[in-house]
This record gives C-alpha cells, structure tokens and sequence, in this order.
C-alpha cells in the first residue's frame, strides 16, 4: 500500500495512499497540482479526506472535482468547507474503494479538526506534528491536550501523517526543552539526514514521537521541569503544562 507525500506550497504534505493499482485516498488538498501531476503517473483518487477547514488544506479540492467529478469528500461538520461532501464525525467510519477509516475528533488547531485512521495510518492534519503539535487558533489548551491524548493512545507504531513539513523548527524547540532526551537527539539527526537528502521526514512512528516530542512528553519530569523553570514555578496541572509549553513554542526564536 504505497504511501506518499505529495510536496505543497512552502512546506504542506498531501498525503495519498494507493493500492498496487493506483486508487488512491487523497488527504488535504490544498492545491490540486501535486495531485494532478501524480494521478499523470497513474494515481487514480477514489476520495478526498479533508481533516479541517484551512484553505492550505482544502483549497485544491473543487479543481480536482472538476477532474473527478463524483469524486467522494470527507469531512469534518463545518460550513466553512463550502464543497459537496459528506459530514463526518467521532466514530464515523469512512469506507473508500479498499480504504477504511475511523473519524476522531481532535479539537484544538481548529474547533471541527478531524483525523482519520486506520491501516496503521493516522492522518492529523495540524494537531500533531512530529517533535509538535499545532497553534490553537480556535482550541483551548484542554481542548489540544486532550485531543493529543486521543492519539497518543493509538498502538505505537501507527504512522503520523501530519499536514506540514515543520520536524527541524520543532526539533530546535525540543531540545531547549528537553536537551538530555537520547530519543530526541536520535530523531534530530535522522529529520536532518533525511532533509540533506530532501526526504520528507514523514511519516514519523507514534512510539517515538512518544519519546521524543515534548507535547506528548508534558507529564514526564523533565519536561514539567523545563516549564517551570520557564515559568519561574511549577505549573498547577498538567494542562497549565501544556498551555505554558505552546505558549514558550509560540515566542521561540532558534
């Protein structure tokens, strides 16, 4: 089941995921080139999986319409995402040619965001990213803290699919966060082989983001250490750790 990062914007991934035939899921479109050059070489969408609202996400989806029409979209229960779709909440299932997919809610990013999983696959959008997670333009901290906790709770070797190619900015803040984390070293070097090389450095493993990225990390004592010595005392709960974490990621210069 061949995965793929179909390269975006700046640093946006569109993620399809193919059987040896070529049908194809596609996740967040956000233009439609990526996808139309790929479906040139045989990609043939068989649904789009939009996991929130934000144009970088959904932008290309109605150019692609034009290309499929009839073409199934998912996505989460949200009149911004002005397309024919089907709404899709917690505990929905997604069925796509051979494809299936159970619907989490994961508010916090936005306040509809959704992710689909399923074949050992999460597909998150901008809640988590590796070695990070997302700004909560909409969410409050316990609102993010717990959506994380959600997919944390998936088997460890589920593959993150998040929607950006942020690993080496988040990295920098990981280890002025948590700089004695062996893990995080480890992941460091690799996000920046793979990068030498032009490789995306998705999807990362759920096991070592659970190592390694410090918003997965905020009950662990190193971590709530670092907060408070940023803090100038020890946070109350685990969600004040969370907040006063993205808080410091939000002002952090390199």
């Amino acid at each position: 089941m061949p995965l793929q990062a179909l390269p975006a914007f700046t640093d946006n991934y569109i993620w399809t995921l193919a059987d040896n035939a070529g049908r194809a899921v596609v996740v967040d479109p956000g233009e439609a080139t990526p996808v139309l050059r790929a479906a040139g070489h045989g990609l043939q969408p068989v649904a789009i999986l939009l996991t929130h609202h934000h144009p970088d996400h959904v932008g290309g989806t109605r150019a692609l319409l034009q290309s499929w029409p009839g073409l199934p979209v998912f996505a989460p229960d949200d009149d911004r995402i002005d397309l024919p779709c089907q709404r899709v909440r917690a505990g929905d299932t997604v069925d796509a040619s051979d494809w299936r997919f159970e619907v989490l809610e994961i508010p916090g990013h936005t306040r509809s965001h959704i992710a689909f999983v399923g074949h050992g696959i999460v597909f998150c959008g901008d809640t988590l990213f590796s070695l990070g997670c997302g700004r909560m333009f909409e969410g409050t901290p316990g609102q993010m803290l717990a959506s994380l906790d959600a997919l944390a709770a998936l088997p460890v070797d589920t593959q993150v699919c998040c929607g950006h190619e942020y690993t080496l900015a988040n990295a920098a803040f990981a280890r002025a966060v948590d700089p004695d984390n062996a893990a995080l070293r480890r992941r460091t070097e690799e996000a920046i082989a793979m990068r030498d090389e032009d490789r995306p450095t998705l999807p990362s493993l759920l096991g070592d983001e659970l190592t390694a990225n410090p918003f997965l990390r905020v009950d662990s004592p190193a971590v709530r250490a670092a907060v408070a010595r940023h803090l100038g005392r020890a946070p109350g709960d685990r969600v004040e750790t969370f907040a006063a974490l993205r808080q410091w990621k939000d002002g952090f210069h390199a």
